[in-house]
């Protein structure tokens, strides 16, 4: 299950992602008090730990 942490360091970076989901991610950040940029790094963490072994080395080979 995700749970959502509190304390993390960050790097500034930028993307691009659809209003919805921006909206979405928000209202996830604001009732956990977190920030946004720490939602949405747990988030990237959660799926890339829970990517299966063939689909991450798949990725791997692609960047």
């Amino acid at each position: 299950m995700f749970v959502v942490k509190k304390n993390s360091e960050m790097m500034n970076k930028t993307f691009r992602l659809p209003v919805d989901l921006v909206k979405r991610l928000t209202e996830v950040a604001r009732t956990q008090d977190v920030s946004v940029n720490n939602l949405v790094q747990q988030c990237c963490e959660y799926a890339l730990g829970d990517m299966d072994g063939e689909a991450q080395q798949d990725a791997r080979q692609r960047t």
